[in-house]
This record gives structure tokens, C-alpha cells and sequence, in this order.
């Protein structure tokens, strides 16, 4: 039990809020799912995982070793990626190989050391090819424009964007993106 605690002190905030937004965003989709036909891509599993969104999250931040500000650029980039994909709705079938997959990216865009994309997939459970191909796919979407970001968070494009933070209410949205947007300048300021 103790360990747990441990486990659940370690975890930045950021971590939290970003699992919340995702879990609200995929579970209205979901919904939506049921009375929209929703095109397929690489990222969409064929059964729901079982594991949970802040499982999950949990576990890519305790293995993958990458930076707090990696897992708040991987917002950026899920968001500006929805952007670029409206047709492709974050949901309980692809929210989990998008977020692997945006957390691989930011590792390599944002941290001096990371690990390969063997290890990560390892880490998200998938196949390394799999990983491979979702990397790539992941990248082309974005039209590997990686390092606009100071841009986005200055500017608010993630507030104004139709992606994954205005898929819910959107005083929910807003305060959740401030809390992302602030842990980042919190971290990067040194007083973690």
C-alpha cells in the first residue's frame, strides 16, 4: 500500500490533468461513436484496451523517463494532429496508440536522452513495427511540423483549436489546458 502512495507522489500533476481531458474527451466520443460512422486508421485498435487512460499514462511516465514538459508537448501535438484529422475522433479504440505514439515524438523533439522506439512500444505494448508505423503516420499527419509549440501554447491556438480540448464543456477545457500550460512554464522555470 505504501508503495502505491509512493507511486502516486511521483506522478506530476500534469499527468493527471492530461488523463482526465483524454479520458472526458474519448468517453463523449464514444458515445458519439454509436450514431456516427467514424473512419478507421493505424492508430485504431480492434478491441478497447484494458488498461485505463491514467494507467496508462502512469505507466509510459514511469518507464519511458522523459521529461514532465514531454507529456504537455504530446498534447500539443495530439490536439494539432485531431486538428489536421477531424474525421479521426480521439476514442477508447485509439486514444492509447496516439498517446504512445505523441509521447514517443515529444521524447525525441524535446529530451536530450531518450529511449528507441523498441523500448516504447515495450512500454505501450505494441509491436515495435507497430510502433514504427505509427511514428511515421503520426509525423506525415503533422506534416512534420514539430517545433512550432512555443507558438501554440503563447498564442492559445490550443483553446481556440476543434481537436481534443473543445470535444467537451468547454469551461472544462480551458481550465484544464490553463493547468497544463502553467505546469509547463513550472517545470521549465525549475520549481518542480
Amino acid at each position: 500500500m505504501a508503495e502505491a502512495d509512493d507511486d502516486q507522489q511521483t506522478v506530476p500533476k500534469v499527468i493527471t490533468y492530461l488523463s482526465s481531458l483524454l479520458q472526458r474527451v474519448a468517453k463523449s466520443n464514444d458515445k458519439r461513436r454509436l450514431f456516427q460512422s467514424q473512419k478507421m486508421s493505424v492508430f485504431h485498435g480492434l478491441t478497447r484496451p484494458t488498461i485505463s487512460i491514467t494507467t496508462y499514462l502512469h505507466r509510459i511516465f514511469k518507464h519511458a523517463n522523459c521529461s514532465p514538459c514531454c507529456f504537455v508537448v504530446a498534447y500539443v501535438y495530439l490536439d494539432r494532429f485531431m486538428q489536421m484529422h477531424p474525421y479521426l475522433p480521439l476514442n477508447s479504440f485509439n486514444v492509447h496508440r496516439l498517446l504512445i505514439t505523441s509521447v514517443l515524438v515529444s521524447a525525441k523533439f524535446m529530451d536530450d536522452i531518450c529511449y528507441n522506439n523498441a523500448y516504447y512500444a515495450k512500454v505501450g505494448g505494441i509491436s515495435s513495427e507497430e510502433m514504427n508505423i505509427l511514428e511515421v503516420d503520426f509525423l506525415f499527419g503533422l506534416g512534420f511540423q514539430l517545433n512550432n509549440l512555443i507558438k501554440t501554447l503563447i498564442m492559445g491556438d490550443l483553446s481556440r483549436s476543434t481537436a481534443v480540448s473543445t470535444k467537451m464543456n468547454p469551461a472544462i477545457s480551458s481550465n484544464l489546458l490553463f493547468k497544463l500550460i502553467f505546469y509547463h512554464w513550472w517545470w521549465i522555470t525549475g520549481n518542480t
